[in-house]
């Protein structure tokens, strides 16, 4: 048995042990590294090459920063606000994340950054208003899958740039075809979504009001940020301008300069910090560094398991011959599979090039760039990569544990239905 063999074998074992009561999956997957590595000839600082920085950086900066406009009362005067704007009512309160992250990466955000600005606000409106943190949580990051392949995004630009470096004649129509592909998965997913809350019952329908407060038709305009509970801290009304300023900043120099969110973010933080006189505990107590493990960890697993070459392993494991449809259906589940674990934009730009080999039987250009594009996205609802970890870190402790169960089951569900709707549905395009 090779490595790449063993390292699988390793993966599936640390998730089986999930079931055993305490077992830590984010606190084990760092000393499995470890091991495998050495079994693998890979030093200590091989192995720890392989953790991500980045991601460290992204969701502790991103969380100070959040952490700052809860203190201070200011996300909850900005969900205040939302709900004003949307009156209520349950439905469009719910597709308020849907709507932001489908325009946050429309106009060209990165997922990650527009998954960190997201993810608060989502998992605040579930908490506030009684909606499932799950079904906030999909809503979100299935807006941020909607925009993705526009002709201004990260994945809209790469399927056209790679396209035409494979030869692979894609027409003048293909931008607009990419980008209506991706919204109509993304608009049928959420659809499901809550349909499936609704009926079931775990969706609060009618006019909604912050749990625990009677129906009062909605916060009143001149409404203050008292504590309330949540353990916010009386400000005066510059701050919450302040930090609503600082948000503002962070947005707009990320996605217009491609500033890393992160240290903006903890830059944002460290400014509030001493503006506002706040406790600097306070602050790092509110970073979810169990979450920071877990990701860390079992990405730093990953990126050894990618050196030991597992997820070739399992791509030639897939690798079948038949009619092209079902060529390009291993090629979606190559995609789907490997970017299960890793970064979807990397599997999609390292799956293309086996693309003009599926489109030499017989399948369509235009199609095939997008079922790849696609299969590569949809399992991106999990909570094993840095999208699930700004969710995880975005919702109250107490629900973090169910929530990062569902996700795990979404996510497993999705690598198996995943990549087939994406063949069937959008391959013929």
């Amino acid at each position: 048995m090779s490595m790449a063999d063993v390292s699988i074998v390793v993966l599936v074992a640390l998730f089986l042990a999930t079931l055993v009561p305490r077992f830590n999956i984010g606190l084990a997957a760092l000393p499995a590294a470890f091991l495998v590595g050495l079994a693998a000839d890979r030093t200590a600082d091989e192995v720890t090459a392989f953790f991500p920085g980045d991601f460290f950086v992204l969701l502790v900066g991103i969380t100070a920063l959040f952490a700052v406009a809860q203190i201070n009362g200011t996300l909850d005067w900005l969900l205040d606000g939302v709900l004003r704007l949307v009156g209520g009512r349950a439905l469009l309160v719910a597709l308020v994340p849907f709507l932001i992250g489908a325009v946050l990466t429309a106009v060209g955000t990165l997922p990650a950054a527009a998954t960190a600005i997201v993810a608060p606000i989502a998992l605040g409106l579930a908490a506030r208003y009684g909606i499932p943190p799950f079904t906030a949580a999909v809503l979100g990051i299935t807006g941020i899958i909607s925009g993705l392949l526009s002709p201004l995004a990260v994945f809209g630009t790469s399927a056209n740039r790679l396209g035409d470096k494979m030869g692979l004649d894609l027409p003048g129509t293909a931008p607009v075809s990419f980008f209506l592909g991706g919204l109509l998965a993304g608009l049928v997913i959420c659809a499901v979504c809550l349909v499936a809350g609704f009926r079931t019952g775990t969706m609060p329908r009618g006019r909604l009001t912050p749990v625990g407060e009677p129906d009062t038709g909605g916060p009143a305009a001149g409404e203050s940020a008292g504590d309330g509970g949540t353990g916010r801290t009386p400000q005066p009304a510059w701050g919450r301008y302040l930090t609503l300023g600082c948000l503002l900043a962070v947005v707009v120099l990320s996605v217009g300069f491609d500033i890393n969110i992160g240290y903006l973010g903890l830059t944002a933080a460290v400014v509030q910090q001493l503006a506002l006189r706040l406790e600097p505990n306070e602050i790092i107590s509110r970073i979810p560094w169990n979450i920071v493990l877990l990701i860390g960890g079992l990405l730093t697993y990953v990126g050894l398991m990618q050196d030991l070459g597992a997820f070739t392993r399992i791509s030639d494991l897939l690798r079948v011959d038949g009619s092209p449809m079902l060529s390009l259906l291993v090629l979606c589940y190559i995609a789907g599979v490997t970017s299960f674990a890793a970064s979807s934009i990397a599997v999609f730009a390292t799956t293309i090039p086996l693309v003009p080999a599926v489109v030499a039987e017989g399948a369509s250009p235009v199609g095939a760039v997008l079922a790849v594009a696609l299969a590569s996205i949809l399992v991106d609802i999990n909570p094993l990569g840095i999208t699930g970890g700004l969710i995880l870190g975005a919702a109250r402790p107490e629900d973090r544990t169910p929530l990062f169960r569902q996700l795990l089951r979404c996510g497993l569900v999705s690598v198996v239905v995943g990549p087939a709707l994406a063949c069937f549905a959008f391959g013929w395009w």
